[in-house]
């Protein structure tokens, strides 16, 4: 949005919120001071004042912006169909906004968003037949697994299907002596094959995740 468009609109707590998204977005998180948002959006920063106290406000806001974002599971049903749609949301979420990987647990002062969800998915692992105990346990690993790969995955010098040849070739070069036939393995019969790619890897761990928590839900471990 250009600097004219944006001074012709209102300034209200929500569209800050949602320039500050955009702005960690496009630059990451460190680029957002109450300053550079100001900037933004073409007004001055004590304006902004008005609408959010400071910039760990700005924070539980855009937290609170990215978990309304993801569809929270639904009780009742299907448990690990929910967990599963769920694990996809938040990382389809994340992918989008990668600044978000490890700030989404961090806040002290969560929003009304991150608290439905919370309680939406501590709903479902209960209403499964879950105990208090194995329903944390649960949350704790699905969470680490979820923002684990997602961490990993924005690493990554590729990205999507088809692209890990570009990085891989060349590193491939320094594989001729020999030293590292595992790893020659992996790479032509795993990475190197038509239409790898490394997000496929998310769904095959989370359903081994997944199958765990029901045997231990039904005593089978």
């Amino acid at each position: 949005m250009s600097t004219a468009a944006s001074q012709r609109l209102p300034l209200s707590r929500e569209r800050v919120l949602e320039c500050a998204v955009a702005l960690a977005d496009e630059s990451g998180l460190a680029a957002l001071t109450i300053r550079t948002l100001a900037q933004s959006m073409g007004t001055k920063p004590m304006s902004l004042y008005y609408y959010v106290a400071n910039k760990e406000e700005i924070l539980d806001g855009i937290v609170d912006m990215v978990f309304s974002e993801i569809e929270p599971p639904v009780p009742g049903g299907d448990w690990r169909a929910e967990m599963r749609r769920r694990a996809h949301g938040v990382r389809s979420a994340l992918r989008r906004h990668p600044w978000a990987v490890g700030l989404l647990e961090s806040r002290s002062a969560p929003g009304p968003a991150t608290l439905r969800h919370h309680e939406a998915t501590l709903a479902t692992l209960r209403e499964a037949g879950f105990s208090v105990q194995l329903t944390a346990h649960a949350y704790a690993l699905l969470d680490s697994y979820i923002y684990g790969f997602a961490l990993q995955e924005a690493a990554l010098p590729f990205e999507g299907r088809d692209t890990a040849a570009e990085i891989t070739n060349p590193i491939m070069e320094r594989f001729a002596t020999g030293e590292y036939p595992r790893m020659v393995e992996i790479a032509v019969e795993h990475v190197l094959k038509p239409g790898y790619d490394f997000g496929d890897e998310f769904g095959f761990g989370l359903d081994l995740i997944l199958e765990g928590l029901n045997r231990l839900k039904s005593g089978g471990g």
